[in-house]
């Protein structure tokens, strides 16, 4: 005989991780009306990249909604469709939405490693590897999952889950670690350039944090209670964060460099330089030198 359903550790934690979701995402939207409204004059990429991440996080978002009404509204009553019942296809394609968005994510922070390190090989490919091979791991998973088409059986692709969020995870720390190392390295002795790294540290330490601990939490909860959906409450508020993170790099750009918006061009401080789309920060005791060392800090 199957062991009864425990309804608040499963279709209860869906619901919640839904809620909080639902939060992230308000926030989400919130950053990303600000940044069309801050940066008009922006680099097109990012512009692209701000739209293609919203747009994926409305759909992973409906597909979580979907998911959790099929189990809760649609089956209402009927908790054994869990063990018996085909799973449902919106679930595993919003975990290969949700890698795809934390792809994104961290192969534009792969390339602020790349930039602040002063083209460091081996760090950057290291971190797309980790990177682009959480991503495999995830489109295998969903793959497999289509096969086994049960919740119940889905339990047995315990390790290419394992693998996934463990690649996640340590993908996050690696970037916050080699930002902090490398950011320290551009310190100039100046206050007013140190202080926009320490702030940059900062973020970058709290981001790594904040999402190296959601991705473990969710690895420890599928490799202790994989037959229920305590690790989807974590992993459904996952991508989000990776894209409100993007979101808010871009959008605290401004004041970082102590400016307001990229339309007020004569409101620079003395000590920025506006070049093209690329903002530097440059003591005035560098730029009235040329033959001096300069130590430049781009944003």
């Amino acid at each position: 005989m199957s062991s009864p359903i425990r309804v608040d550790s499963t279709l209860g934690a869906a619901l919640i991780g839904f809620g909080v979701s639902c939060a992230i995402i308000g926030a989400l939207c919130v950053q990303a009306f600000s940044y069309f409204r801050r940066y008009p004059s922006d680099l097109p990429a990012y512009k692209l990249l701000v739209a293609a991440i919203w747009v994926l996080e409305m759909v992973d978002q409906a597909f979580i909604g979907h998911c959790v009404y099929y189990y809760t509204i649609s089956n209402y009553m009927s908790p054994q469709v869990m063990l018996f019942g085909d799973v449902i296809w919106t679930l595993i394609l919003q975990l290969v939405l949700g890698a795809l968005v934390g792809t994104i994510v961290k192969t534009c922070f792969a390339m602020r490693v790349w930039r602040f390190s002063g083209h460091n090989l081996p760090i950057t490919c290291l971190i797309l590897f980790l990177t682009y091979g959480q991503l495999g791991l995830a489109i295998a998973y969903a793959v497999r999952a289509f096969q086994l088409n049960k919740l119940t059986y889905i339990s047995n692709l315990r390790t290419l889950a394992s693998l996934s969020l463990g690649a996640g995870a340590l993908t996050d720390i690696i970037i916050a670690l080699s930002l902090s190392l490398f950011l320290r390295r551009l310190r100039t002795g100046y206050k007013s350039s140190d202080s926009v790294v320490n702030r940059l540290t900062i973020y970058a330490i709290n981001t790594g944090v904040l999402t190296s601990t959601i991705s473990i939490t969710t690895l420890v909860l599928y490799d202790l209670y994989p037959t229920n959906f305590l690790f989807m409450a974590f992993y459904f508020v996952l991508s989000k964060l990776y894209a409100v993170s993007f979101m808010c790099t871009l959008n605290t750009r401004h004041i970082v460099r102590g400016r307001g918006t990229d339309r007020e061009i004569g409101t620079a401080s003395p000590t920025a330089h506006l070049f093209g789309n690329a903002f530097y920060m440059v003591h005035p005791q560098t730029l009235r030198s040329q033959t001096q060392t300069q130590k430049v800090l781009l944003i």
